[in-house]
Formats: C-alpha cells, structure tokens, sequence
C-alpha cells in the first residue's frame, strides 16, 4: 500500500495503524533497505511502514508487504513529530520505531513472534520497552567504505556502561532510568554531539492519549523511560545497528581520522539472540 504523504496515513490508514505491533521504519539513505524491511517482517510486527523518499527503490516482494509513505528524515525533529502524530492517532497500540540499517532483536527472536513478546510484556503491566542500539561495523573499511556490511559485521563485545539519569528540577538520580554508552559511540565520542552518545532508545511503546516522544529518544511520561517494573527485571532489548558507523564515515571530519573500527575488543556479529543474551546485551526477564 502506498500513500500521498502522512496526512494520507492518517486520513485513510486507520486499519493499518489499528492493530499492532506497528513498526514504523524511517529511511535516511538508500542502504540495505530491503534487508531491514524483510527483517522487520520476519520479526512479525503486524504492519510494517517506511518512511522514505520518492527517489528509494524497494524490491517488488517487498514493496507488495510494506506501507510506503514519502517522507524526508532530513528536517531536525521530523522523526519526533512524525511519530507522536501517529500516536495521538492511533492510542492503544504498541508500536516500533528505527531506521534503516537497523535490526531489531529481541530474547528468543528466532522461534517468537515480537507480538508474542510484547503480549508477555503487556501482561507484566509494561506499556514501554527499553532497547540497547548496538553498533555494528565492517570488519575491513577498504573493502566496504561506508562501513556496512552484514556478512563481515562486527560489534563490541565489552566497553559498555551506565550512569544514573538525573532529574534535572531536583538533581536527585530518577528511579529505574540510566543513561547507558558504549560502542563505537563511546570510542569516538570526540566526533558524536554530546546528545547522541547515549544508547539507550525506548524503541518499543504502547501509544496512549496524550503520550509524546521527545528528541532525546525518551517519553515526557517518566515511567515510560525506565528499563524496569519495581518488582522485578523485565524484558529489553536491542537494535544492531549501523547507523553510527555510516555517520562517521560519511562526515568529513571523521572519516579520514577512522582507518578501522576494530580493535581488540571486537568480536563477529552471529546474527542471534544468544549472542546479544551471552554479552549481557539484553535482559530475558522472567520470560523463558
């Protein structure tokens, strides 16, 4: 299904956004697009919805599965009101964002459906999910210059860390929220904003009236921003993601700096959730 623009979404498309998980997918540039619309189809999100240029190809077996909309991610913040126009339009549904060269993987991927998941969430009294964005690189940058490469990925297997996420009326550290670094964001933060170090992303929501998502990649809604109930662990989970790894590439004042992102930490990408579990990457909670 193909759409004018998100006005048309939002006009016409109200079964396409009734039923979830919704993942919203949002299109920077035309790289591995059909590898992470297959994955997040696999994934079973009930519909799945790029965001991208008119210019962006899609394969035809793809394109007959997804929801196209056209959409620049250029304007800062777009991202943001995109989708709290798509919560407000649609409360009550769980919903999934990233953006392409991004793979969401979750405890048990492999044989669960994300719906599967998200219900046991929900029955935990969860209506929000935090994830890990772990960076990804090519293991060799003559080979694949913009640092992707999905069959010679890799990823750091230690380095990662978390501080306490203060409140900033009182000073007092807030109850269930870290902030959390690693990853090729933390060995390059000289060239990383100071508000994009985090890697921490509650990527995984259930909308709800009045709910906004703010730049910073958490909720005005407090309790939506912690990775935990009082009671005990939950799930969470991650998105292996290139994105930072083509940013450094592509900026002028990076890429000539970054002869390789390996070093000795870093360990081959298997592509499995055992993996992410092994390295702590993720939190299984009470589901097994």
């Amino acid at each position: 299904m193909e759409y004018n623009s998100l006005d048309h979404l939002l006009r016409i498309g109200k079964d396409t956004l009734a039923k979830g998980p919704v993942a919203l997918i949002f299109v920077e540039d035309d790289v591995e697009l059909a590898t992470t619309m297959r994955h997040h189809l696999q994934c079973g999100f009930a519909a799945v919805l790029a965001f991208m240029p008119d210019a962006f190809q899609l394969p035809k077996d793809v394109e007959a599965r997804v929801h196209r909309i056209p959409f620049d991610c250029g304007p800062r913040k777009s991202v943001v009101e995109a989708i709290n126009r798509i919560i407000e339009a649609a409360p009550g549904v769980w919903m999934y964002y990233c953006y392409n060269t991004e793979y969401l993987f979750y405890p048990f991927c492999e044989t669960r459906s994300v719906g599967e998941m998200l219900m046991f969430h929900t029955e935990e009294r969860r209506d929000s999910m935090l994830a890990y964005v772990i960076d990804l690189y090519a293991d060799d940058l003559k080979a694949h210059p913009n640092g992707v490469s999905l069959d010679k990925a890799n990823l750091d297997k230690s380095g990662y860390y978390a501080q306490a996420r203060k409140d900033p009326e009182t000073g007092h550290p807030r109850e269930r929220q870290l902030d959390f670094f690693g990853g090729v964001r933390w060995r390059y933060e000289e060239h990383i904003p100071k508000e994009s170090r985090k890697i921490d992303r509650i990527a995984l929501f259930k909308s709800a009236p009045g709910l906004k998502l703010l730049p910073n990649h958490t909720f005005e809604d407090q309790e939506y921003n912690t990775y935990a109930c009082p009671w005990h662990h939950n799930l969470t989970a991650a998105i292996c993601s290139f994105r930072t790894t083509k940013a450094l590439k592509r900026n002028p004042g990076s890429t000539f700096e970054i002869e390789s992102f390996r070093w000795h930490n870093s360990t081959p990408f298997e592509w499995h959730s055992r993996q992410l579990l092994d390295l702590g990457l993720m939190e299984p909670g009470q589901w097994f």
